[in-house]
C-alpha cells in the first residue's frame, strides 16, 4: 500500500502540511512551540484544568463537528483531516472580542489570563452547539476548566448571556463552515500515513481493514485511541511511545447503533460519541456518563479504550459487566467474541494476543422486570477518577431477586463481579435484610487495598452503602440518593 509521510490538517485559517511528525509530539508543543500560538496555555498537562482547551472539527457521516479538546495530551499526529481551532482565531476581521470574550469581561469572569482561554474555547463550543444554555448544560461543559481566580458564579453568568453579543449563525465556523468541508475533504486521500523516525513512528491506518495489518506489522506498537491515558505516559513520565497505531479518524470503529436487543459500540467511540444512545436505552448511566472526566477528556477517551488498558478503577468495565456485555476483538481476518468479565485476568494483563484489538462492544439491553444502577465514589464529583466505581443489574419478579449481576472497579486488581453477594441475593425476597446479606458477603469477594484515593477500609463500606443505596432507591422508586439520618 503507498502511503504519505506528512500530517495534514487546517490550523485555524492555514493549510498545514508537517513532515516528520514524531509519535510523541503533542499538540499543545506544536501550537506553542512551532506556531508560536502561546493563547493556548500549559497547565496540569495531564488532561485536567482545561488551559489547553482547543477546538477539533472532524468531519462524519452528519457534517462538520467540532468539540473541545485537551491539546496537552492530544498528539499531532491524530488531527490529520482536521480543523484545529486556537483562542486566536476568535478575534474579528477588526479586532473585536468574540461574543463569548465580550461575555466574560462584561460579568467580570475573566480570571489573571491563564485560565481563560480555555473557558473561552469551552463556552465557545457549547454556544455554538445551545446558544441558550441552562446553567446545568453550562456546569457540564466546564467540568475540564480550573479556575484558579474569579470562582465559577461569574463565568455561569457570562455563559448564560453569550447570545446577547452575537448569534452562532453569524460566527466564522459556520459562515465558513461550507469552505472548511471542501478543504477537509480534500484532505481525504485514503492513504496511510507513516510519519516519523524509525525510533518514534507515527501509523495512520487507511481503514479499519489496514489497521489490522497495522497491527499484524507492528504487534508491539502503541494502540492510541484517544489518548488520555497514553498521553500522561509523554507529559508526565516522558516516555517515546513510538511506534505509535493512531485510530481517531476511524468511522468505521465509531459505530454506535441498536442492533435487536443489543448496543453495539465501536471501540473507537468516544464517550461523548455514546451518550445519547445510552441515555435512550439504558437511562440510568446518563448522570454516571457525566461523571467520566470533563468535557474535553469525554470528547477524547474511548470506551474501546478505557477497557483495553485493564486499569482496575476504569469507570466503563463495571457498568457493562454488569449488564452483560461481550466484546468482539479481531486479529487479522480472524474475530472472536469474549465476555467483558473474562476478559481481565489479572492486574496490567487481558486476554489479548499480541496484534488482537478490540473492534466493538455488544451490550444487551435489559429486559422489563430489570433494575439497574451505576454508582461511583470519587474525591471529587466531577472530572476525578473512581475509588469505588459498581455497576448493578438485577431481575425482580413477584417480589424476589431471580438473577443479580454485580461488578465492581477499585476493589481488586482488575474490575470484577461479586459473586458471593451475587449468590447472597438470588432467590431471595426483595427486603432489606436481602441486601444487608449481600454487603456483608462483599468481605468475601474482595479485600481492597489502601492507597491515596482511599482505605480498605472505606472501600468496602463504600460498597457496602451502595448495596444499600440501591435497595433503598429501588424500593423508594426514586432515583434521587437516599440519605439516612443518624440516630
Amino acid at each position: 500500500m503507498t502511503h504519505r509521510t506528512d500530517v495534514r490538517f487546517i490550523l485555524n485559517g492555514h493549510d498545514m502540511c508537517v513532515p516528520n511528525v514524531e509519535a510523541s509530539r503533542t499538540l499543545l508543543d506544536y501550537l506553542r512551540l512551532e506556531r508560536r500560538l502561546t493563547g493556548t496555555k500549559e497547565g496540569c498537562a495531564e488532561g485536567d484544568c482545561g488551559a489547553c482547551t482547543v477546538l477539533v472539527g472532524r468531519l462524519d457521516a452528519s457534517g462538520l463537528n467540532y468539540v473541545p479538546v485537551n491539546a496537552c495530551i492530544r498528539f499531532l499526529a491524530s488531527v490529520d483531516g482536521c480543523h484545529v481551532v486556537t483562542i486566536e482565531h476568535l478575534a474579528g476581521p477588526d479586532g473585536r472580542l468574540h461574543p463569548v470574550q465580550q461575555a466574560m469581561v462584561e460579568h467580570h469572569a475573566s480570571q489573571c489570563g491563564f485560565c481563560t482561554p480555555g473557558f473561552v474555547m469551552s463556552l465557545y463550543a457549547l454556544w455554538m452547539q445551545v446558544p441558550e444554555p441552562t446553567e446545568t448544560q453550562i456546569e457540564t461543559a466546564l467540568q475540564g476548566n480550573l479556575c484558579r481566580c474569579t470562582g465559577y458564579q461569574p463565568i455561569i453568568r457570562a455563559a448564560a448571556a453569550v447570545s446577547r453579543y452575537g448569534t452562532p449563525t453569524s460566527d466564522h465556523l459556520n459562515t465558513e463552515r461550507e469552505h472548511n468541508i471542501s478543504r477537509l475533504t480534500a484532505l481525504k486521500d485514503n492513504r496511510r500515513v507513516v510519519s516519523g523516525p524509525e525510533t518514534n513512528l507515527s501509523i495512520l491506518p487507511a481503514s479499519i481493514d489496514d489497521l489490522a495489518d497495522c497491527l499484524l506489522a507492528y504487534p508491539d506498537a502503541t494502540f492510541v485511541a484517544g489518548a488520555t491515558d497514553v498521553g500522561l505516559w509523554v507529559t508526565k513520565f516522558l516516555r517515546v511511545i513510538g511506534p505509535a497505531i493512531f485510530t481517531d479518524h476511524l468511522e468505521d470503529l465509531k459505530t454506535v447503533e441498536r442492533v435487536g436487543a443489543h448496543l453495539l459500540i465501536g471501540a473507537g467511540a468516544s464517550y461523548t460519541e455514546c451518550r445519547d444512545l445510552l441515555s435512550e436505552h439504558l437511562p440510568h448511566l446518563s448522570s454516571y456518563w457525566d461523571r467520566i472526566g470533563g468535557w474535553q477528556v469525554r470528547n477524547m477517551g474511548t470506551v474501546g479504550g478505557n477497557i483495553a488498558n485493564g486499569s482496575p478503577i476504569g469507570d466503563a468495565p463495571p457498568v457493562l459487566m454488569a449488564l452483560g456485555a461481550e466484546i468482539i476483538l479481531r486479529r487479522g481476518p480472524e474475530r472472536r467474541t469474549l465476555r467483558l468479565q473474562d476478559f481481565f485476568i489479572d492486574y496490567g494483563k487481558q486476554d489479548r494476543q499480541p496484534g488482537e484489538f478490540i473492534e466493538s462492544i455488544r451490550v444487551p439491553l435489559p429486559g422489563p422486570n430489570d433494575l439497574n444502577a451505576a454508582y461511583k465514589i470519587s474525591k471529587r464529583r466531577d472530572e476525578d477518577i473512581s475509588a469505588v466505581a459498581v455497576g448493578i443489574n438485577m431481575t425482580v419478579t413477584n417480589g424476589t431477586i431471580h438473577k443479580a449481576r454485580i461488578a465492581f472497579g477499585g476493589m481488586a486488581a482488575t474490575p470484577r463481579r461479586a459473586t458471593a453477594a451475587e449468590t447472597a441475593l438470588e432467590g431471595q425476597p426483595w427486603v432489606r435484610e436481602s441486601f444487608e446479606a449481600a454487603a456483608q458477603a462483599l468481605t468475601q469477594d474482595f479485600s481492597p487495598l489502601s492507597d491515596w484515593r482511599a482505605s480498605a477500609a472505606y472501600r468496602m463500606l463504600s460498597a457496602q452503602n451502595l448495596l444499600r443505596r440501591f435497595y433503598l432507591e429501588r424500593a423508594a422508586a426514586t432515583d434521587a440518593p437516599v440519605r439516612l439520618a443518624m440516630t
